[in-house]
């Protein structure tokens, strides 16, 4: 039986500027059925869906809802079509209820009653599977808790047109699952889903269609279960990419860096590091996993000199003189000299290690030039080094002088990843370095990492996605909540046991792992 259209776009376009953002786009998204929108970063998939939900407005274009054209100038218009989308930051009040959050800004008959809201929301948990107390505060919830509330605020207000942006990015993959059994369950209720995701094989194994953006125009839409991870890829690019890291086993593998019960305490008295330990090898990649804000960043930033350090010891072996060094006692500025360098890829990747207004060539200079001096003056022009980055990591820019500020991320964050590389290391902590990448530059730069592991490098690589994570590392050490709760052969474990060690309390890992 042929499904019923919920949502058909005809030659939408928008652009931002003199820029097209989307341009001539035509899609249609059924009843019954979930679509992925897949893309590069910058492919204009949040624009189109933003569209959708009143955010934007189409310079060019027509929207259908349920075969009727319809003109959506804002949210409100958009709820009025029972269209709901459910954004990647949340926008929830801490101090509120999960029911207050619900209901906020809704204009119901009669004195509102929290009980009867509650009720409903309820109902709605019930119906569709989801795991919810509707009088739990916000600030006490897990992420996933908080994902829930903002799904069924949009199902109260009666959507059945829902768009979610990038769902299972803060998500372990047991989270992911029920997020995933929850949204099958919306489907058979006749509901018509859009997810924005970059996870191919999310992808696969949860839609129904795929439809692919390129350059801000539609592509085409494909049935899940005839087409595979290249197909998709190369529709996604123009041109066939390898999706194989290709991990080398480690070799020569010596004692680098030495952490020793590391506990950092944050400036309102919380305990944001504790007792961490763990040893990290020359020749390998150490991953590092945990969800969002468990401690990863604290733990690089202690190890780089930038986080205050309250216990514990960081010992640091240096191959060039064969000497222990505490970089505890050390500057950021000497600890960088020994070769110990972070390539730390924040969500403002101009907030941390780039300056706008210098060009490229002025910002390969900037780690290293001191006192008239620099290490790339003496061995290699900056303006090579440069080109070489933008060459190599395909830098979309109109030439080496131009301001890095007019860069979009993706490219920012290859030349901020491309420079630490570049400066030859001892160890390499590079964290989260492809969020938002496309994937032919993702794989890029894993390539990249694997060859500083093949040159002895210690490299720890703190990321997002499991699967990655996988295939990429050696060793992959869990943290939850600031402690070490596991240490694991990645080459053996899988992302379920991953993602229970990530929602482990404090010492579940004693007697269990590897160092």
């Amino acid at each position: 039986m042929e499904k019923a259209p919920a949502i058909e776009l005809k030659n939408i376009s928008k652009s931002f500027g003199n820029k097209y953002a989307n341009k001539n786009v035509n899609l249609t998204v059924n009843r019954g059925e979930i679509l992925s929108i897949l893309g590069e970063n910058g492919s204009g998939k949040t624009t189109l869906m933003n569209m959708i939900a009143g955010i934007y407005f189409p310079d060019e274009g027509q929207i259908f809802v349920d075969g009727k054209e319809v003109v959506i100038r804002s949210p409100k218009d958009a709820f009025q079509y029972k269209i709901g989308m459910i954004h990647q930051h949340f926008k929830l009040v801490d101090v509120f209820s999960a029911t207050e959050n619900i209901v906020l800004g809704l204009k119901e008959k009669g004195k509102f009653n929290l009980k009867t809201a509650a009720g409903r929301v309820k109902e709605i948990s019930d119906k569709y599977g989801f795991d919810i107390d509707p009088l739990k505060k916000i600030h006490e919830m897990s992420v996933s808790e908080k994902q829930t509330v903002e799904i069924i605020k949009v199902l109260y207000r009666g959507a059945d047109i829902l768009i979610l942006d990038e769902p299972t990015a803060v998500l372990t993959p047991q989270e992911t699952q029920k997020l995933f059994a929850v949204l099958r369950k919306m489907r058979d209720d006749n509901k018509a889903i859009i997810i924005i995701t970059h996870k191919l094989h999310e992808v696969l194994s949860l839609s129904d269609k795929v439809a692919v953006l390129r350059k801000g125009e539609y592509i085409g839409t494909v049935e899940t279960a005839k087409t595979n991870e290249s197909e998709l890829t190369e529709m996604m690019v123009g041109k066939k990419i390898s999706l194989n890291i290709d991990r080398s086993e480690p070799k020569d593998c010596e004692e680098r860096l030495v952490i020793k019960d590391l506990s950092c305490i944050d400036r309102e008295g919380v305990k944001i590091l504790d007792d961490v330990s763990f040893t990290a090898y020359s020749g390998e990649i150490l991953g590092i996993a945990g969800i969002a804000g468990s401690g990863q960043r604290e733990l690089l930033e202690s190890i780089a000199g930038l986080q205050k350090v309250d216990k514990g010891e960081i010992e640091y072996n240096d191959p060039k003189t064969g000497k222990k060094e505490n970089l505890r006692d050390k500057t950021p500025m000497q600890i960088r000299e020994l070769g110990v360098r972070l390539s730390f890829v924040p969500e403002d990747r101009l907030g941390m290690g780039l300056v706008g207004n210098m060009d490229i060539i002025d910002n390969m200079m900037l780690r290293s030039y001191r006192k008239g001096k620099s290490m790339f003056l003496e061995r290699k022009a900056p303006k090579d080094l440069a080109e070489k980055i933008i060459n190599d990591l395909e830098v979309v820019t109109p030439n080496a002088k131009t301001p890095v500020r007019r860069l979009s991320g993706g490219n920012i964050q290859k030349v901020l990843v491309g420079r630490e590389i570049a400066a030859a290391p001892t160890v390499l902590m590079a964290a989260y370095p492809v969020r938002g990448l496309d994937i032919g530059a993702s794989y890029t730069i894993y390539n990249l990492l694997n060859k500083q592991k093949e040159k002895g490098v210690a490299v720890i690589f703190v990321g997002e996605d499991l699967d990655v994570l996988i295939e990429l590392c050696d060793r992959i050490l869990v943290i939850g909540s600031g402690s070490v709760t596991g240490v694991v052969d990645a080459r053996t474990v899988t992302k379920e046991e991953i993602g229970l060690l990530m929602t482990k309390n404090k010492n579940a890992h004693e007697g269990g792992t590897q160092n």
